[in-house]
């Protein structure tokens, strides 16, 4: 009797662009079904736009807004996954010596810090003010006025959660790009390993796009030239947040960590601190690199990146 072999449909990588949190979010997974990969692609959006609404200040009864309202106040008990991404949040501001920091302050007669530049807002702007009570699980800003916000590392933490949902349901490789910020796990197709062009193809005019980022992700910042001391927005890294004056001239700033909320979060404060001392910080800890580019577009890279040409 003749065996027939029946040949495994070949792996393809299927794609969707949508519009997310504002920015265009591209998730793609590798698979041989376009029907399962649909339904895969339609539980990460799910899982980003339930973060979205987890994490959002735009709604008067979230979780957030809750904890805000309460600042000077009282401690506001909240639920784990909220009060982990704190927890963290302020352990990367200890890191960054505060240049990372998710809290601002709310002045009703003022439209932003650089406006009014108080010492009572230098004060609430401090992540040193935010009280947490694992026991409680309770979190308190100390200071009236004082406000936190997730902006400057919640597309990396929304990534990272579609990410476990889409491995959770059988997705072994795939690629989810926020806004040009990547994370990717598994390898492609050619059973290769993601390099920055091959998760995104858009990049592959980058000095540095054959680096390899499998099972990692990549945030950047973007030295835009606008004089801002909202240093916890990714692309207002230009100003020394204490100082109020320009401290680099970079013009971006890209971080490789194992998660994309560490990435997001950390290319902003590497802006900000310039070549030296970003580089310094990134060199001494673990499962972080940076590749930084300047206005004469000579390239930096911390000491875990090869750069191939």
């Amino acid at each position: 009797m003749l065996a027939i072999k029946t040949l495994s449909p070949k792996s393809v990588i299927f794609r969707r662009l949508v519009r997310l949190m504002g920015n265009q979010f591209e998730i793609s997974v590798v698979g041989s079904d376009p029907n399962w990969a649909d339904e895969r692609i339609d539980d990460a959006i799910a899982e980003i736009i339930r973060v979205e609404k987890l994490l959002s200040t735009f709604s008067d009864d979230t979780p957030i807004n809750t904890i805000n309202r309460n600042a000077g106040i009282k401690p506001v008990k909240t639920d784990a996954e909220i009060f982990r991404l704190i927890d963290r949040s302020l352990k990367i501001a200890e890191l960054t010596h505060g240049v990372f920091d998710i809290t601002y302050y709310a002045e009703k007669n003022t439209d932003n810090f650089e406006a009014n530049g108080t010492a009572t807002a230098v004060r609430k702007i401090n992540h040193q003010n935010v009280v947490l009570d694992a026991i409680g699980q309770t979190v308190f800003l100390k200071e009236k006025g004082m406000r936190i916000s997730f902006a400057a590392n919640i597309k990396g933490y929304a990534a990272d959660r579609a990410k476990y949902i889409l491995q959770m349901q059988g997705v072994s490789s795939g690629v989810i790009n926020t806004g040009g910020d990547l994370l990717t796990w598994g390898a492609n197709p050619d059973n290769e390993p993601w390099t920055i062009a091959t998760a995104d193809p858009s990049q592959k005019t980058q000095p540095f796009a054959n680096v390899e980022i499998s099972n990692m992700a990549i945030a950047t910042s973007v030295n835009t030239g606008k004089q801002t001391a909202v240093i916890n927005k990714k692309h207002s890294g230009t100003v020394n947040p204490e100082k109020g004056f320009s401290v680099s001239r970079i013009k971006s700033v890209s971080i490789i960590s194992t998660c994309g909320e560490m990435a997001d979060s950390m290319a902003g404060p590497v802006m900000a601190m310039g070549v030296n001392a970003g580089m310094y910080l990134i060199n001494q800890l673990n499962q972080l690199a940076c590749i930084i580019i300047d206005d004469h577009d000579r390239i930096y890279t911390s000491k875990d990146v090869n750069i191939i040409n």
